[in-house]
């Protein structure tokens, strides 16, 4: 969309959704509207919308299936059609909802778990048998990490996107004078080893197919260190600088690669935290939209990094956690 008709959208988009910020209506622009045809009804319950306390609507099911229906309408869509997409971690949490928004933009999917396979059977027979695998395997080794890559390829053919979305976080606090060096060798194992043989192996399948796409799940720790978890913060910012490496050294490969960089988000992992008022409340407290994200928010971008709309980024840091990065 030129220049010119991008301000005309917002233009009319602000008498339509009075007091919607640029991020708002660039939720519009980005879902492939040219025009903006709302009801009475419609603008009423905007307007309503933008006003509240409640999150804001373009994190609402209602924006997000209007905005399904105005992208196809107009020819407009986020496609990985007959892509094959590793995403690891997939049974839970927003490995599981980037799951489903891969297959829904037409890929098939490979996902792994470790113990949770009820949740990954019930997630393929959600998905379809014949787009959607489940594999166990614990992702503490770059060795089990290859191996995963050979059964993803061996499943579908080929490996075009990779999404590294595993890892763990020490649910207790502990001061690294305190901090065992098991509990640092199991953090680093996971969260940057397996990692490591990931990327390893699936750039030599995408090197083949002349191309593909990376997304490493960070973190707001990896950016501004995480007291009492250094273990995890550590691992997070190693993932950035890779990003940042691979980036340039895999570019002439037409490979991408970029980082997401959650903060708090509702799933198994911060429930123990979340559950608990006081905690909670000093989480919100340090989030300036003042509410954790949801599964569905953080996997949205993660599909966006890997379709041609993001075919001009490579070795950026998503960030994608209601602002607390800038505030930590």
């Amino acid at each position: 969309m030129g220049g010119f008709r991008a301000a005309h959208f917002i233009a009319r988009s602000r008498a339509f959704f009075p007091g919607a910020s640029a991020s708002e209506i660039g939720f519009l622009l980005y879902y492939g509207h040219s025009r903006v045809e709302v009801t009475a009804k419609r603008r009423k319950n905007a307007a309503r919308d933008v006003g509240s306390d409640r999150p804001r609507w373009p994190g609402t099911k209602r924006a997000k299936e209007y905005a399904s229906k105005e992208g196809s309408r107009h020819g407009m869509k986020l496609s990985l059609d007959s892509k094959v997409a590793l995403i690891t971690g997939g049974s839970r949490g927003i490995g599981a909802s980037a799951v489903r928004l891969f297959v829904g933009a037409g890929a098939r999917v490979v996902f792994n778990y470790q113990s949770a396979k009820a949740q990954a059977d019930e997630l393929v027979r959600e998905c379809g048998p014949s787009d959607c695998r489940a594999v166990q395997c614990d992702l503490s080794t770059s060795a089990a990490a290859g191996k995963l890559v050979a059964e993803a390829v061996s499943a579908f053919g080929r490996l075009d996107i990779l999404v590294a979305n595993h890892g763990i976080w020490p649910p207790e606090d502990a001061p690294i004078d305190r901090m065992t060096e098991e509990q640092w060798h199991r953090t680093i194992a996971v969260n940057l080893d397996s990692v490591f043989g990931l990327v390893k192996h699936s750039v030599a399948q995408m090197k083949q197919r002349g191309g593909g796409h990376i997304v490493l799940v960070s973190s707001t720790a990896g950016q501004r260190g995480e007291a009492f978890h250094c273990d995890y913060a550590a691992t997070k910012g190693a993932l950035i600088s890779m990003v940042k490496g691979l980036s340039t050294e895999l570019a002439r490969d037409h490979i991408y690669i970029n980082a997401v960089a959650p903060g708090w988000v509702h799933t198994d992992m911060s429930a123990s935290a979340l559950n608990d008022p006081a905690t909670r409340n000093k989480i919100f407290a340090t989030i300036p939209l003042g509410r954790v994200g949801t599964p569905e928010e953080i996997a949205g971008p993660i599909l966006f990094l890997c379709t041609p709309y993001a075919g001009f980024i490579t070795g950026e840091v998503f960030n994608v956690n209601g602002g607390a990065v800038l505030v930590g």
